[in-house]
């Protein structure tokens, strides 16, 4: 196939939005929450509803069961010798609390603008129809590629079985290229492709200093205070109101960015204020747009997510707490090590209060890749044609565990083309996708099949 037929393009896209949305709606009133247990039923049946949209559009379909949520995998084999493209999308979503939403957030609902609500909508389930869509008419217009599709149900528990899951079925997956559709643009109107992630380390910091609460009107100024302690503590390892990291060695190892890369960087043009009223933030760290970008993107953080103790009822129970915990992450750069950089924090807290118990959460390794070469060329080529739009390469501040272990299974090109916005509310309440970036994403996604079944001639 020398070029793209843009008139038939335009029209099965046109054609395939009741598709869309059909598929989409069903997927996002099953309340895919991979951290509850509550609600491992749901879990299955997305799974099954997944499995079918797959074999409607010709794939074979297989679900892989794991010790936690299935795996569900599609193939669309054409030509033996064509290259092969392996597409990534999870369907699990984040947890979503009704009083926070305006409608409730597992009822799909359209809105005007062809905006479409839901817990999912834009993590990941609508990226996913359409990239299902995009890969439907590259067979139908026989495009010589081989797609493969791997569906997780466990990114959003840090994805604990799926290295396992896809070793075991690694002669069937093999693949020349993979492509992942998880990422955000740097706004609506900039298409951004991401050719870095960070990695992630979370932990908990306990301490215990009782058996039990005690009146703190017998107590007081004689007992220990656990959560006071955790807060002087947590203060020391980190200036809150600057961002930087006192823990010893936490820098020694971080890759900071090219001048090449912080120069593509710029085409964001990503404003303090633009970013300040998409997230909903009152004031910032810093009110320089550059300190901005290099914060959210390179440079690494640490973040205190809650602290549990004592009396969390209404009102004031006068007691001094027995023990406290604080639940804290660190999100990690190229060159830095989770496991690494949990033993400098348990260090630090061992010589700041040894009664401190650390333990060890999740981790991730950071990814990078070149923003050169084929593929990254592919991609820029892509974006533009399908949004009329000149795309560019950042970093992306967020963590993605499947691609660090698909980079170590596959030595292969990984591309992150997503098509997703920072309003549309990434594990917010009152998320959504659109039609426009859906619409948009079948056109980019169908011409790049087309250039990468190329790159092989």
């Amino acid at each position: 196939m020398d070029s793209i037929n843009l008139d038939r393009l335009n029209k099965y896209v046109t054609d395939s939005k009741t598709t869309f949305e059909d598929f989409l709606g069903n997927l996002i009133e099953i309340p895919t929450v991979s951290m509850d247990p509550a609600h491992k039923k749901d879990m299955l049946k997305g799974a099954n509803l997944a499995a079918s949209f797959l074999t409607k559009i010709g794939a074979q379909t297989e679900i892989v069961e794991t010790p936690g949520h299935p795996l569900i995998l599609g193939y669309l084999e054409t030509d033996h010798n064509a290259p092969t493209i392996t597409l990534y999308h999870h369907l699990d979503v984040q947890p979503a609390v009704p009083s926070e939403w305006e409608n409730p957030p597992f009822q799909f609902m359209i809105k005007k603008n062809n905006y479409y609500l839901g817990r999912g909508a834009t993590d990941d389930k609508g990226p996913a129809i359409t990239a299902l869509l995009a890969a439907k008419y590259a067979m139908e217009e026989n495009i010589p590629l081989n797609i493969k599709f791997i569906w997780e149900m466990e990114e959003e528990i840090g994805s604990p079985n799926f290295k396992a899951a896809i070793k075991s079925k690694k002669q069937k997956l093999d693949t020349d290229s993979i492509l992942v559709s998880d990422t955000i643009w740097a706004s609506r109107g900039k298409p951004a492709i991401p050719h870095g992630l960070r990695g992630l380390m979370t932990a908990t910091l306990t301490l215990t200093t009782g058996t039990q609460d005690t009146h703190s009107g017998l107590t007081g100024g004689a007992a220990r205070n656990p959560i006071g302690e955790l807060c002087q503590l947590i203060n020391r390892c980190y200036d809150p109101i600057s961002g930087k990291i006192n823990i010893n060695g936490f820098y020694d190892k971080v890759r900071n960015p090219s001048p090449e890369e912080l120069k593509e960087y710029e085409n964001a043009n990503l404003t303090v204020s633009q970013f300040k009223k998409t997230h909903g933030f009152k004031t910032l760290r810093s009110k320089d747009a550059s300190q901005l970008i290099q914060a959210i993107w390179c440079k690494p953080t640490f973040e205190v997510h809650g602290i549990v103790g004592g009396y969390m009822g209404e009102g004031i129970k006068t007691i001094v707490p027995s023990t406290a915990q604080a639940k804290i992450s660190t999100r990690l750069v190229p060159n830095q090590n989770p496991k690494e950089i949990f033993q400098l924090l348990k260090n630090f807290v061992k010589r700041e209060n040894p009664e401190v118990e650390v333990t060890l959460g999740a981790t991730l390794n950071p990814y990078l890749a070149e923003f050169s070469g084929p593929y990254a060329k592919a991609a820029r080529e892509a974006l533009h044609k399908g949004f009329g739009l000149k795309p560019f390469f950042i970093r992306e501040g967020g963590s993605i565990g499947s691609v660090v272990s698909m980079q170590n299974i596959w030595a292969v090109p990984i591309v992150l083309l997503g098509f997703s916005l920072p309003e549309h509310g990434y594990h917010a309440p009152n998320e959504y996708f659109d039609w426009f970036q859906a619409a948009g994403g079948i056109k980019s996604l169908v011409h790049y099949f087309h250039l990468v079944s190329r790159l092989q001639e």
